[in-house]
């Protein structure tokens, strides 16, 4: 069973958890940069399959003229926008992956291939063997991008996603105090 993370967030006004540059009804508004920070901040320190509670403190008379139902769906919808966002940055990584892992291997051939050629054009020096070394050394540094994307670069967008995906799916409760 998974654990439970709560998330507290204190507020003046409902208003205050969406931006407020945004002309869209405030159910269809992103959440307000800090508190969104604030959100994902608390989000990352808890498990890795913990699911959340927001628990949202407001006055009393702003508490009782909020519609929790309302601003739940809304903060779920953002985190579900931001889950397709990242899974779509994370998809578009991978487009770019392709296209430099085909740069750095044509890269690598033509480095080999003149690498090979050098003895003919040169003559068997050190010089030749020095710039073959240099040229091979070339194709294998110019794979270097494709390597570090497919290995390494998507990793956050895949952890942003999923937690973003974890918090779309939070309880959402509005305490008055």
């Amino acid at each position: 069973m998974s654990a439970r993370s709560i998330i507290d967030l204190s507020v003046a006004r409902t208003e205050a958890l969406f931006e407020s540059l945004d002309p869209s009804p405030f159910h269809e508004r992103d959440l307000d940069p800090k508190a969104l920070a604030y959100i994902v901040g608390w989000a990352r320190e808890a498990a890795s399959d913990a699911t959340f509670l927001l628990r949202i403190h407001m006055p009393a008379p702003e508490a009782a003229r909020a519609d929790a139902g309302e601003i739940g769906r809304a903060i779920r919808q953002n985190f579900t926008d931001w889950t397709t966002s990242a899974e779509r940055d994370r998809r578009e990584q991978f487009r770019l992956g392709r296209i430099y892992l085909v740069v750095g291997l044509t890269m690598l051939t033509l480095c080999l291939l003149a690498r090979r050629a050098l003895p003919g054009i040169l003559g068997d020096s050190p010089l030749t063997q020095l710039l073959g070394e240099g040229l091979a050394i070339l194709g294998w540094v110019s794979n270097w991008r494709p390597i570090e994307t497919f290995l390494y670069d998507w990793w956050p967008l895949y952890r942003t996603a999923r937690l973003y995906r974890r918090l779309a799916l939070s309880e959402i409760q509005i305490i008055s105090h």
